[in-house]
């Protein structure tokens, strides 16, 4: 879809760039504080208003284009300012959007490269032009400290998404070889028992009219082995169902060691039910999944203990993304979490400070329904 196309159905920001990033052309304002003070001619106030819609054009079209279009558009925003610095000091404006751009250029040496031929540029204006300190002491601070800042938010942004990318793909790879192994393993477990069935229904077929017992003995045998299948096979499905606590714990440790998230755990030996731990270990991996892919957290607390009649899970992290105004809203993972818990008579409780707190507890002595009886 092309440029213009996307503009005309309304589909002119970018995935990767949030509507309230459209607040900082607020900063325009900068550029027409000059004409509350001064009367502009009609012929500035003309120029002033095309170069504003100009500039809007660019910072919309900068995050649509490619990297070398891109450093084009970034070094235009700088031109404009430019242009306009002996006329309108306010026009630092546009430097400082330029600088701040520099910010979607990757890789992060060559966004470096662009911000410091940046600031050489407006060096040499300043002193080719003689610009007062009323444009160059915000242009060059204030574009220096935005340009390192958010190139280096970039780098971290794009860091966090390649590596929730290589942890998808991972997860892929990971289904795709235990489907191989589900496959095998039911090949071995009923290859063998399916082909003796089918022997010995044909050997009782054969013997059904000559020798009714014998029949009748081969026919006892294949529901033998039918059942001895059926008891495999379920055996089977729940050993793949279950994944215990203590490998997950694992797998966790793993998960945010490769995001770079610190982990402390206090676990209790203790004897869970069945279906307690199966509820256990899937919150514990969904609580480590959201923690690695949202909470910007560098630490993670897990605590497994028993509190009376009940086991208690809670998993804390010290994520910057929530406060305690914050309100955590849902999504589908925590929603299957709380019903799974509540339909075995536990309790989930979140609390938010200095990061996000999970605590589960479940009836030690296992799963009970609403009325409080044993499942």
């Amino acid at each position: 879809m092309s440029i213009a196309n996307r503009i005309i159905s309304g589909r002119w920001i970018p995935e990767n760039q949030s509507k309230s990033s459209f607040a900082w052309l607020l900063m325009i304002a900068f550029f027409g504080w000059k004409y509350f003070l001064v009367q502009p001619s009609i012929m500035e106030a003309v120029l002033g208003v095309i170069s504003v819609l100009f500039f809007i054009a660019l910072f919309v079209l900068v995050n649509w284009v490619g990297i070398n279009y891109r450093i084009g558009i970034i070094f235009t925003m700088f031109l404009l300012g430019a242009v306009w610095a002996p006329f309108n000091p306010g026009a630092a404006v546009f430097v400082i959007f330029a600088a701040a751009n520099c910010t979607s250029i990757e890789p992060i040496k060559r966004a470096y490269q662009v911000l410091i031929v940046l600031m050489l540029l407006l060096l040499l204006e300043v002193s080719l032009v003689k610009l007062g300190p009323d444009f160059w002491v915000p242009s060059f601070l204030v574009s220096t400290a935005m340009g390192i800042a958010g190139i280096m938010q970039g780098a971290l942004r794009r860091s966090r998404e390649k590596l929730i990318r290589s942890q998808e793909e991972v997860a892929y790879l990971a289904t795709i070889a235990e489907r191989e192994r589900i496959s095998r393993d039911l090949h071995d477990l009923l290859g063998h028992t399916l082909s003796l069935i089918t022997i010995k229904a044909e050997l009782a077929n054969k013997l059904l009219a000559r020798d009714p017992a014998a029949a009748q003995k081969e026919i006892q045998d294949i529901e033998v082995c039918a059942r001895n299948a059926l008891s495999e096979v379920r055996a089977a499905v729940t050993g793949y169902r279950q994944v215990g606590f203590t490998q997950e714990l694992a797998n966790a440790a793993n998960c945010l060691s490769a995001a770079d998230i610190g982990l402390t755990t206090h676990i209790d030996q203790l004897t869970m039910h069945a279906n307690t731990e199966s509820i256990l270990t899937l919150a514990l991996r969904e609580s480590v999944t959201n923690i690695t892919r949202h909470s910007l957290a560098t630490h993670c607390d897990i605590e497994l203990k028993k509190v009376a009649d009940h086991i208690v899970l809670t998993i804390s992290d010290n994520g910057s993304k929530l406060s305690e105004a914050n309100q955590v809203v849902p999504g589908n993972g925590l929603t299957g979490m709380r019903e799974r818990i509540n339909n075995i008579g536990g309790q989930l409780q979140i609390m938010i400070k200095q990061g996000l707190s999970i605590r589960i507890s479940l009836p030690a002595s296992g799963p009970t329904n609403s009325a409080g009886a044993k499942v």
